[in-house]
């Protein structure tokens, strides 16, 4: 789909969370490699962290970030597989007003292409919650790239067309 260059472009704010027990900031490699891809779209890093695999904690930085008026998007990468630890799903039921299960349907689809059946154990999801646009990655570094690349990059650019994420933040708390 085609990005309108005579439209104007909307720089989206957007926090960055890790979820993992095993990573420092230091060996993020696919908070890294999300982090340049935002940069690189001339989005704006409002904030950035990582949290152990523990619902409480995840639930609690997303109602910070969700609460934030500089905050308008926040992307997770780990947690979302299929073992006992993994919960970043769970989390964000927790916090979410809507789902948006078109996220995790498409994501899983581009992914088949790459990796065959094995997409089957991602449970890549997304949802907004209080006005926040919140999407959950895989945590390996080609998921990151999967969902940037061919999902976010065009649905967070605001000239982006038939229609994109960003045209719809003014309406997204409507009642």
């Amino acid at each position: 789909m085609p990005i309108k260059e005579d439209l104007p472009f909307y720089p989206v704010r957007i926090a960055v969370l890790t979820v993992s027990d095993s990573r420092s900031l230091a060996e993020d490699r696919s908070g890294d490699a999300l982090v340049g891809r935002i940069e690189a779209a001339n989005h704006i890093v409002a904030d950035r962290a990582i949290v152990i695999d523990d619902v409480d904690r995840i639930v609690a930085r997303l109602h910070g970030w969700i609460d934030d008026p500089e905050i308008d998007c926040v992307i997770t990468t780990g947690g979302t597989g299929v073992t006992g630890r993994d919960v970043t799903p769970e989390a964000l039921q927790r916090v979410w007003d809507k789902e948006i299960p078109g996220f995790g349907e498409l994501f899983r689809w581009l992914s088949y292409a790459k990796i065959g059946t094995s997409t089957i154990q991602s449970r890549a999801t997304a949802c907004v919650a209080r006005g926040t646009y919140i999407f959950a990655l895989p945590g390996s570094t080609g998921a990151v790239r999967d969902g940037w690349d061919d999902i976010l990059v065009y649905q967070l650019d605001s000239r982006h067309m038939p229609c994109n994420f960003v045209e719809l933040m003014p309406r997204l708390m409507e009642r």
